[in-house]
């Protein structure tokens, strides 16, 4: 164990072992976006061991759990957990690694999800002044999963929230918790090109999509370059291109999708234009079509003042205030967490989960895995957060 006195002091060697076997059992069988029955029922377990059995069921697959605080009441506070993994083959080689083929929790959510439950513990042990919600969310990964929640009126009344993430740039015992933007919109678009197919011996009697997409993903490299002042993040990214079936043919259209992310939400309009501007007329300088379609989606994170000085109070009283470190750069991920914050005074931390002497693993990488005693940290954290909250309202 590489735990702070103070967070392991709050743990039974039982507890811990309860808490580390859940998160394998969830790591080993992953489960993506609103598939997530059996994570669901393993979860249900859990609480009930914890003696929290006061749970509501939203989209299947989500659960709300109350914990009643000293005086009974309205929820004031919640905290979030996110439950669904990733289609991404896991190459970690632990031995509760993923049984199931092309799906991982490669984002840490196994974690996310085990450290809810946990803090549920520690605030059944000691609670906060009133009842706090522990939301068990699904389908982060395609930003949906807060959305959901939100719209079944289970948060109603909640008047902050806190959530986490694991984070191997910091190592175990470390805690963001900055005010300010966090995370970036995430918005994802398609562009599809249609031309003339032809035989590849005869391009004078095509209209070629394939140099139309080659084309339109360089002209989208300019929107960052020439339309942002240069001193406002964005990021435009061309993830994926589909076109044509064999060597010796000129397909009849080309597919290209990718993301667009702002902290701003000027910019977010600027680039979002710019993408199906430039789509458009370069398609047309190629004699193609472009058929533009985007899907917005989440928002930026902007982690209010008042509730990110709670947390961050929380954070120093559990750890230390050396141990309460700024991000340090960007972060131009999305994370539907902002949904929340969209509607609800809340803060979202980053929580160190590199073991002393590890290496820094990015997310979303199929060898990713978070240090276990993260479990324990963001537990401890998020449930001093929740008390800080209650007092404070």
């Amino acid at each position: 164990m590489s735990l702070p006195e103070a967070v392991e002091r709050q743990f039974s060697s039982e507890l811990r072992e309860h808490l580390i076997a859940l998160r394998r059992e969830l790591h080993r069988h992953p489960e993506l976006a609103f598939q997530e029955h059996a994570t669901a029922e393993r979860l249900l377990a859990g609480l009930a061991s914890i003696g929290v059995t006061d749970v509501r069921r939203v989209r299947e697959t989500g659960i709300i759990a109350r914990v009643p605080g000293r005086v009974r009441g309205e929820p004031s506070i919640a905290i979030r957990g996110d439950i669904d993994a990733l289609p991404i083959q896991e190459a970690t080689g632990l031995p509760y690694a993923s049984s199931i083929p092309g799906v991982m929790h490669a984002c840490g959510h196994d974690v996310h999800a085990t450290w809810a439950v946990a803090a549920a513990a520690l605030l059944v042990a000691d609670p906060a002044e009133r009842d706090v919600l522990v939301v068990l969310q699904p389908a982060e990964e395609i930003g949906r999963g807060a959305l959901a929640i939100l719209e079944s009126g289970a948060l109603d009344g909640v008047r902050a929230i806190f959530g986490g993430h694991v984070d191997r740039r910091f190592e175990v015992g470390q805690v963001v918790a900055d005010d300010g933007p966090l995370a970036a919109s995430g918005d994802v678009f398609q562009i599809e090109l249609v031309g003339q197919g032809a035989h590849a011996a005869r391009p004078h009697e095509a209209r070629d999509p394939i140099v139309a997409a080659a084309a339109v993903v360089m002209a989208l490299q300019t929107v960052v370059a020439r339309r942002l002042n240069p001193a406002t993040p964005g990021v435009v990214t061309i993830a994926a291109m589909h076109g044509g079936s064999a060597p010796n043919i000129i397909p009849d259209r080309a597919t290209l999708t990718g993301t667009v992310r702002a902290i701003e939400p000027d910019s977010r309009e600027i680039m979002l234009r710019a993408v199906d501007e430039l789509a458009r007329a370069t398609a047309a300088a190629y004699g193609v079509e472009a058929h533009v379609s985007i899907d917005r989606g989440t928002p930026p994170i902007v982690n209010p003042a008042e509730t990110t000085a709670w947390a961050r109070q929380a954070a120093v009283s559990v750890l230390g205030a050396a141990n309460v470190v700024p991000l340090g750069f960007l972060n131009m991920a999305a994370e539907d967490f902002a949904h929340y914050v969209e509607r609800i005074p809340g803060c979202f931390l980053r929580i160190g989960a590199r073991e002393p002497g590890g290496v820094m693993i990015p997310a979303h990488a199929s060898t990713f895995y978070p240090s276990e005693d993260a479990i324990f940290v963001g537990a401890a954290v998020l449930a001093e957060a929740a008390r800080t909250a209650a007092r404070a309202l």
